[in-house]
């Protein structure tokens, strides 16, 4: 089984400042609705209310942000951003309203948003055009794992429940952004995609419809996170009448898994046509585990955790083949010119669809039922059978400059990338 420990190099660099920064994402993810309640005195419906706007202005920076890091040295615009967001995340303890809370909240999202297209061009940059793919899958399990150790340091703070706990663990996740940066000021500088004051490529990554209808097919899938995150623990614990407790080990499973797997279910998806026939498995797959989950609603209380446990196997596998199938296909279509804006069209999309699914699957699923699980196993089994063929459309689309269209995007990027040797080793890159 491929180890998710990186070799000594830029992989590992990267991903130790991915494990120091997921840490305190954990601690954040764990802490932050008790803290913002308990310890500030928002209502649940301020909260949620702050997150929801904040989620939709953070969108808009996706695409601006991406194509800064076409322009400019991916690494230092990314230390430069987490700076940033060390300062807001110190700015939680300065919240005490909900007008304040959601300044805050908003100036988090955008910098979130923001921040994931740069670091898809900064793995684009470090990887080069064979790693790029496997620093994906590599980067996911270690943040699986980071999230992972710091839910379990946030539990310290949610026992002791008192406002010096919950402060020190704000704090906690202000360090781990000071940490990470550090980190990643040890990779070397990396020439952008594009020579400054070359002409824009934001308007083109937008305007790609070919682009647009792969991403889009990704960001559809993209809904089986809503299922797990959402729709699951409810489903489990209010219709398939399994213990609370349940909800806690199918996460587990989908953290355990996902540690385990993700770099050996990376391979074969580093060009374009195999990218997409991996993404076709993964609307497969992710479909016959919601036909598990949806058994689960008319078993026996044991039986059904057994189905929602066997359901999370499947959907990590699913998950996991989608994540590296969408980076990858992500990567290949872009402009290799404009790498970070593609990638923040990219985001926007995914960004777009699971803002929607919440209130989408819990109506559909919730009160579906059945109904509503089939209509789900429908729309990921269409899905993931349409990308090869919009796949095949997009390569055709994509300027010619070498015998294989499906190998022409690598081929371009490794010259836009040029000089970059030492990051281009699957095993050495990030």
């Amino acid at each position: 089984m491929a180890s998710p420990v990186p070799t000594p190099g830029h992989l590992r660099t990267l991903a130790s400042a991915t494990l120091a920064n997921t840490v305190g994402l954990g601690l954040w993810l764990t802490g932050s609705a008790l803290y913002l309640t308990r310890i500030v005195g928002l209502s649940p419906a301020e909260v949620g209310a702050g997150l929801t706007v904040a989620g939709l202005v953070g969108l808009t920076a996706s695409v601006p942000l991406g194509a800064l890091a076409d322009r400019y040295d991916p690494r230092t615009l990314r230390a430069a951003l987490q700076l940033l967001q060390a300062a807001v995340a110190a700015s939680y303890l300065l919240v005490g309203s909900f007008p304040v809370f959601l300044a805050v909240a908003v100036l988090d999202a955008l910098l979130v948003s923001g921040n994931l297209a740069v670091r898809a061009a900064l793995v684009a940059a470090v990887g080069g055009p064979q790693g790029r793919v496997h620093a994906f899958a590599t980067l996911r399990a270690v943040a699986n794992l980071g999230i992972a150790l710091g839910a379990g340091l946030a539990a310290f703070a949610l026992a002791a429940d008192t406002p010096v706990a919950y402060h020190l663990l704000v704090l906690g996740n202000v360090a781990s952004y000071l940490v990470s940066v550090a980190l990643i000021m040890r990779l070397p500088a990396f020439s952008p995609a594009r020579v400054a004051g070359g002409p824009p490529r934001v308007g083109r990554a937008l305007r790609d419809g070919p682009f647009l209808a792969v991403s889009g097919a990704s960001a559809l899938l993209s809904l089986h996170w809503v299922v797990l995150t959402l729709v699951l623990p409810l489903w489990a614990v209010n219709r398939a009448g399994a213990p609370p407790v349940t909800v806690s080990a199918v996460l587990l499973v989908n953290t355990v898994l996902t540690v385990l797997l993700a770099v050996r279910l990376s391979r074969g998806a580093r060009s374009a046509l195999p990218a997409a026939r991996t993404m076709r498995r993964a609307g497969l797959v992710l479909a016959a585990a919601m036909l598990l989950y949806a058994a689960a609603g008319g078993a026996s209380p044991g039986l059904a955790i057994g189905l929602l446990l066997l359901g999370t196997a499947v959907y990590t596998v699913g998950d996991l083949w989608h994540g590296t199938a969408g980076a990858g296909l992500a990567y290949e279509l872009a402009d290799p010119a404009a790498i970070g804006a593609y990638q923040g069209v990219d985001g926007l999309l995914t960004g777009l669809t699971r803002t929607a699914g919440p209130a989408l699957l819990t109506w559909a699923v919730l009160d579906g039922g059945g109904a509503g699980w089939i209509g789900l196993v429908a729309l990921f089994a269409l899905v993931g059978l349409l990308v090869p063929g919009l796949t095949r459309w997009a390569l055709l689309t994509r300027p010619a400059g070498a015998p294989d269209r499906d190998a022409t995007p690598s081929a371009r990027l490794a010259t836009a990338t040029a000089g970059q040797d030492d990051a281009e080793h699957p095993r050495s890159s990030l």
